[in-house]
């Protein structure tokens, strides 16, 4: 299918079949197909988050999806759930358009998911992971800097994000890298490509969309959310997640300063963000969001948040180049 909506981000859009080069980030209990089908309906990649759910339940979404639109869409695999395998075994099975993956190396997987017709296009960190699964068949990468909600590394989008694209132009690999982290509008789509990306990710922006099924409390914690209103906790446990400061935040970070085992603290935290998310408990949930949540300022549409995003880019790229020429 050939993009005829917008020039940038060519390869991504002709890669997956897309109007915009814009993605919408594989959330756990809220990329469910009400969002993905909205984002993918209106020429973006929606994709499902199957967290730590079974793959029943991605098959269920899966369905939803596609009775809702033949649009691509995606599903993001999390290596580390217990049902990762089963999602995996799911995912080709029904010959998924895309495949996202968190939460671990893909790599032994990729040869598999291409088999089936899949496109694969792995989260990365750093520049040197990105290299290694570009060079076992990713067809593109999300690079995700440490101002996105949830798991994180430890590199910011900016810092990350042209290393990527440069490591793998020097090893001979120059797929398309999507930018993920600190992006809710055109400035930040403008941004990420001057540095090198040919497409956007974004989680926190679609949580605050008419489609999202997130509990109101939650997408009014982020819509109240300013610049400084998220943490990062978990640092001990390997796994730092970032989420908006709530008196479970503040508990969690006493917890992890008086030396709680590893194991009790995973405990403590097993089950928060569902309560934030669908429940609404957002002063004892997990409310994960990005660093980005002061610019969230309403609840819109997915496809005027795509819309303005990549029209809002364009505007900003085309007039950086009429002032540097």
């Amino acid at each position: 299918m050939k993009n005829t909506k917008t020039k940038l981000g060519r390869r991504v859009t002709e890669l997956i079949g897309l109007d915009y080069p814009v993605f919408q980030g594989g959330m756990a209990w809220l990329g469910t197909a009400e969002l993905v089908a909205a984002v993918s309906a209106a020429g973006g990649l929606g994709v499902i988050g199957a967290g730590s759910l079974p793959a029943s339940w991605v098959g269920e979404q899966v369905a939803k999806v596609r009775a809702a639109t033949g649009r691509p869409f995606g599903v993001n695999v999390l290596l580390v759930s217990p049902h990762a395998a089963e999602v995996i075994d799911l995912v080709c099975r029904e010959r998924v358009p895309v495949v996202s993956t968190g939460a671990g190396n893909p790599g032994p997987h990729v040869a598999r998911f291409k088999a089936a017709g899949i496109k694969v296009i792995p989260v990365v960190s750093s520049a040197a992971l990105a290299v290694r699964l570009v060079r076992a068949g990713a067809d593109a990468v999300v690079a995700e800097g440490c101002e996105s909600g949830g798991h994180i590394g430890e590199s910011t989008t900016m810092a990350l994000l042209p290393q990527v694209v440069d490591a793998l132009t020097a090893a001979g690999t120059p797929v398309p890298v999507i930018a993920a982290g600190g992006i809710a509008d055109g400035r930040g789509a403008a941004a990420a490509f001057a540095l090198g990306a040919e497409g956007v990710q974004m989680g926190t922006r679609f949580v605050c969309s008419t489609e999202c099924i997130a509990h109101p409390a939650y997408k009014q914690a982020i819509l109240g959310a300013g610049d400084r209103s998220t943490a990062v906790t978990g640092q001990s446990t390997g796994h730092p997640v970032r989420a908006i400061r709530n008196p479970f935040t503040r508990e969690f970070e006493r917890l992890e300063a008086a030396g709680t085992p590893k194991s009790e603290l995973e405990r403590i935290g097993a089950g928060r963000f569902r309560a934030a998310a669908i429940e609404g408990d957002v002063a004892h949930g997990t409310v994960i969001a990005g660093q980005i949540s002061g610019l969230v300022q309403s609840v819109e549409p997915a496809a005027a948040i795509i819309q303005r995003t990549i029209r809002e880019a364009e505007i900003i790229l085309s007039r950086l180049g009429r002032e540097t020429q």
